[in-house]
Protein backbone atom coordinates (compact mmCIF):
# COMPACT_ATOMS: atom_id res chain seq x y z
CA UNK A 1 0.00 0.00 0.00
CA UNK A 2 1.13 3.52 -0.67
CA UNK A 3 0.78 6.87 1.04
CA UNK A 4 -1.98 8.81 -0.76
CA UNK A 5 -3.86 12.09 -0.62
CA UNK A 6 -7.65 11.74 -0.39
CA UNK A 7 -9.27 13.09 -3.57
CA UNK A 8 -12.30 14.20 -1.58
CA UNK A 9 -10.94 15.91 1.56
CA UNK A 10 -7.20 16.20 0.93
CA UNK A 11 -5.98 14.36 4.03
CA UNK A 12 -3.16 11.84 3.75
CA UNK A 13 -3.79 8.15 4.36
CA UNK A 14 -2.57 4.65 3.55
CA UNK A 15 -4.97 2.42 1.62
CA UNK A 16 -5.73 0.90 -1.76
CA UNK A 17 -8.65 3.33 -2.21
CA UNK A 18 -8.60 6.86 -3.63
CA UNK A 19 -10.40 8.27 -0.57
CA UNK A 20 -9.76 8.00 3.17
CA UNK A 21 -12.00 5.83 5.37
CA UNK A 22 -14.10 8.84 6.46
CA UNK A 23 -14.74 9.91 2.88
CA UNK A 24 -15.41 6.34 1.77
CA UNK A 25 -18.51 6.40 3.99
CA UNK A 26 -19.52 9.78 2.56
CA UNK A 27 -19.01 8.46 -0.98
CA UNK A 28 -21.30 5.50 -0.30
CA UNK A 29 -24.02 7.80 1.05
CA UNK A 30 -23.70 10.16 -1.93
CA UNK A 31 -23.83 7.27 -4.41
CA UNK A 32 -26.95 5.87 -2.74
CA UNK A 33 -28.55 9.33 -2.82
CA UNK A 34 -27.73 9.73 -6.52
CA UNK A 35 -29.06 6.29 -7.39
CA UNK A 36 -32.32 7.04 -5.54
CA UNK A 37 -32.74 10.37 -7.32
CA UNK A 38 -32.07 8.79 -10.70
CA UNK A 39 -34.56 5.99 -9.96
CA UNK A 40 -37.24 8.59 -9.25
CA UNK A 41 -36.36 11.09 -12.00
CA UNK A 42 -34.06 10.24 -14.88
CA UNK A 43 -34.65 13.41 -16.91
CA UNK A 44 -31.70 15.60 -15.99
CA UNK A 45 -30.37 17.76 -18.83
CA UNK A 46 -26.90 18.19 -17.39
CA UNK A 47 -24.50 17.03 -14.72
CA UNK A 48 -24.88 20.44 -13.08
CA UNK A 49 -28.65 19.89 -12.74
CA UNK A 50 -28.07 16.50 -11.15
CA UNK A 51 -25.45 18.00 -8.83
CA UNK A 52 -27.84 20.72 -7.69
CA UNK A 53 -30.75 18.31 -7.22
CA UNK A 54 -28.68 15.84 -5.20
CA UNK A 55 -26.42 18.19 -3.27
CA UNK A 56 -23.41 16.15 -4.42
CA UNK A 57 -20.55 18.33 -5.62
CA UNK A 58 -19.82 18.49 -9.33
CA UNK A 59 -16.30 17.08 -8.77
CA UNK A 60 -17.53 14.11 -6.75
CA UNK A 61 -20.31 13.45 -9.24
CA UNK A 62 -17.79 13.41 -12.11
CA UNK A 63 -15.53 11.05 -10.13
CA UNK A 64 -18.41 8.65 -9.47
CA UNK A 65 -19.39 8.65 -13.14
CA UNK A 66 -15.84 8.08 -14.35
CA UNK A 67 -15.54 5.13 -11.95
CA UNK A 68 -18.95 3.73 -13.01
CA UNK A 69 -20.34 4.00 -9.48
CA UNK A 70 -23.79 5.33 -10.41
CA UNK A 71 -26.46 3.02 -11.79
CA UNK A 72 -27.69 4.07 -15.20
CA UNK A 73 -24.87 6.53 -15.93
CA UNK A 74 -21.64 5.40 -17.48
CA UNK A 75 -18.96 7.19 -19.48
CA UNK A 76 -21.01 6.91 -22.71
CA UNK A 77 -24.21 8.42 -21.32
CA UNK A 78 -22.12 10.94 -19.36
CA UNK A 79 -20.91 12.50 -22.59
CA UNK A 80 -24.54 13.18 -23.56
CA UNK A 81 -25.18 15.06 -20.29
CA UNK A 82 -22.27 17.48 -20.47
Amino acid sequence: MEFKKCVRCGCFFISKNDVCCNCETRDKLDIAKLNNILDENNTFDSIQDLSIASGVTFNNLNRFIQNNKIDGINNNSYNNLK
